[in-house]
Order: structure tokens, then sequence, then C-alpha cells
């Protein structure tokens, strides 16, 4: 249609130039019939009314239309001969028209195109039609978007899994509103800078789109603080990558909680650092589960404030574990095998042990005659050589027995 419309406007355009050629010469034949007088206009009739009848107008104006005194027979002089020399070199001007090529028109008026929506066309031309899809105007998954933005074309060949970004609140809206090269590439430039891996970054801003919308210069600042605490590239790299919210928090915020785990700990600043370089996400959870567990390791597990000290440095996701299930290891532990205080401190990764686990090895080794967890006596078992080792080292050299014995005595409890 938009061609047609242009079509059908080049020859509106090239009508007018034609019938504009033969007014001037319908305009002299009137003008020595046309009654004179001063402060009107000389005008072409009504029939001759065309759209191009302002321009003419604007050339045609006569300034004195009065008889000349020289005129001894009465005559009324032409109004072109009262213009003043300027106005008829004008007159002149836009009376002297380019002569049209008929031809030219006529080759136009053979390009007509189909003037009917409905006419046939070939199957060749039906094939060259492409129909764009429909953006819909509103959708429950990002799916539907990503044929439409560029954005979210480039993000998925980054490796981003939209159909993950749109669980979390308000993460789809943000990416619909970013542009790529605007707003997104700054950010992973600064990424990659951070230490962020190209096989990485997808994974990232999977974990935490909301960094996209964040200010480069604020995230340049979060950065040169954990630099002035000490932090080495790799470390911030690492924590970065591990805790992907983690340079979503302000400066004052990063400060507060290291400050935190420094002083209710009593760890001193290395080992407060290397705590959360290990367990990055200490400084982005929330605190009230971390004061939680340091209760019950305290009031309710019977541990002193040195001995929370070895065990938390040792296994920091102590401070993040299920309250239930660290009580649960710790009466099993403690009350049924008969592991002290300072056993436990020495080896706390027992706690991330899975509770069954422990208990089949310990009433295999019992059924066996060979539960000795005392290190005065032979045959000493450590709780590294109980939760550690794969089945079949278990049973052949801490058991003494072969790993289908092991399966047999499981299937009888």
């Amino acid at each position: 249609m938009a061609s047609w419309a242009r079509q059908v406007s080049r020859w509106c355009c090239l009508l007018q130039s034609a019938r504009a050629a033969e007014f001037p010469g319908r305009l002299s034949g009137r003008s020595s019939t046309t009654q004179a007088c001063r402060g009107f206009t000389l005008l072409p009739s009504r029939n001759d009314v065309l759209p191009w009848r302002w321009q003419a107008y604007r050339h045609v104006s006569v300034g004195s239309c009065s008889p000349s005194g020289s005129a001894k027979d009465g005559s009324v002089s032409s109004p072109e001969s009262t213009l003043p020399s300027p106005v008829k070199q004008e007159q002149a001007k836009t009376e002297t028209l380019p002569d049209l090529n008929a031809k030219i028109l006529y080759e136009d008026w053979d390009d007509i195109p189909p003037s009917s929506a409905l006419e046939e066309i070939s199957e060749e031309e039906a094939v060259q039609i492409v129909a764009e899809p429909l953006l819909p105007l509103q959708s429950s998954t990002l799916r539907d978007y990503v044929d439409h933005s560029e954005t979210l074309a480039k993000l998925v060949h980054l490796g981003v899994d939209l159909s993950q970004v749109e669980k979390r609140q308000k993460a789809g809206q943000l990416l619909l509103t970013l542009d790529f090269e605007k707003d997104i590439r700054k950010i992973l430039l600064f990424l990659k800078d951070v230490g962020v891996e190209d096989n990485q970054l997808g994974p990232f801003l999977t974990k935490n789109p909301y960094i996209l919308a964040e200010d480069l210069e604020a995230l340049e600042t979060r950065v040169a603080y954990l630099k002035s605490k000490k932090f080495g590239k790799a470390e911030i790299a690492q924590m970065v990558s591990r805790a992907p919210y983690l340079l979503l928090f302000s400066v004052e915020r990063l400060d507060n909680r290291l400050g935190f785990f420094k002083n209710e700990l009593g760890l001193s600043v290395k080992k407060t650092k290397d705590l959360v370089i290990r367990l990055p996400r200490l400084l982005t959870g929330k605190l009230e589960p971390v004061k939680e567990n340091l209760q019950v390791c305290q009031i309710e597990l019977g541990f002193q404030r040195n001995e929370i000290q070895e065990i938390v440095f040792k296994t920091p996701k102590i401070l993040t574990a299920s309250k239930k299930r660290l009580k649960q290891t710790f009466d099993y532990l403690h009350n049924i095998m008969g592991i002290p205080h300072h056993m436990l401190t020495h080896f706390p990764q027992v706690f991330n042990s899975k509770l069954l686990r422990i208990k089949e090895r310990h009433m295999f080794l019992t059924f066996l005659g060979r539960a000795q967890y005392d290190p005065a006596q032979p045959s000493y078992i450590s709780l590294d050589q109980l939760v550690s080792l794969p089945d079949e080292v278990f049973c052949t050299e801490i058991a003494k027995a072969s790993i289908q014995d092991f399966e047999k005595f499981l299937k009888t409890l």
C-alpha cells in the first residue's frame, strides 16, 4: 500500500505540472478583456481554479492597474505593462516552465502496481511475503519476547536461563527495559575485569539479573572497598562468582557484615577474611539464622566459645545449617556413639555428613564389634574415616568386610 500511495502522489505531481504549463497561455488571452482597476488582482475564472492557483496568484498580482495617461485612444493597458520591472522579471521566471516529456508520463502509468488487495499473485511473490509475528501485549514468560528483543536474544546466546530469571521478582520486566549496548555491555566488561570467567557470565546473570540495573560507579566503589580490606584480585573474583549478590551490597553494609563476624566470633582480621572467602554468602545472607545457630552451639549443644570459634573457622557452613539437623546429628554423635566435645571440635566436618550415612556405618561397625572411637584404644576409627571414605574403601579397610556384606546388612535395617 505504501508503494501504491507513493506512485499515485507522483502521478498527481506530474499532472499538476502539465496543467500549470498551459495556465499562463490562458491567462494572457484573458488579460485584454479583463477590466483593470487599482487594488484588485488578476485571477483565473472559477473553472480554472486548481490546487496550484495560489502560486499563480502570488506572481500575477498587479501593483497598479489605473489607465495610462499617455493612452490617447482610450484603450486600457495590459496589466503586465504596469508591473514594476523586478516583478516582470520574477513573473517571466515563474512562467518559464520546463517542457514535460509525455513519454515519461506514460511510462509512469505503465508501472501501476496491483490496484486491488484481492488480485491474484504468483507463488514466487507469495513466498517473498514476510509476516512479522505480533508482539504479545502481556505474557507470563520471557520466551514470547525473545524473537522481538535483541537484548533478550543476546542474553540467551550468552548463556542466561530466562526461565529461571522470570521466577525472580520483577527481573523479567527489568530485562525488557534494558538496552544491550547502552546498559548491559558495560556491566559485562566490568564483571570480566573483576575476574568472572566468560563461561560464568550467563549463570552469574541468571542468579543475579539485578546487577544490570546497578550504577557502574557504585559497583567499582564496592570492589575498591574490598581491595582496601586486603582482599586480592583472585579472592574477590572467587567471592563475586560464588556469591553473585555480593556487589549489590553498599560499602556500609559490607563493612557492617565483616565487623559482625569479627566481633561475634572473636576472630582476628585475617581469620575473618579467610572465613568470608571460603563462604562469601555469609556477607549476603540473613544474619538471624547465624545468630540462632551460634546460640544453639553454645546453649543447647554445650560447646565453649573457643570451641565454637574453631568449629566455625573449620566448617563455616555450620553457621547456615538447619538447626534441627544440627541438633539431631550432635545428639547421635555425642549421646549414642559417645563422641566427646573435643573430638567433635577437632573434626567438625562430621556435621556436614548425612545422618543416615553416620547411622548405617556405625551400626555395621557395632555389628562387627569394631565400633571404637577412642584414640587411646587399639583399632581406633576416626570420625574422618567414618564419614569421608567411599563405601568400598570403608568396608575393606575400616570394617574389614566386603561390600556385599555391608549391602546385606543394610537390608536388615
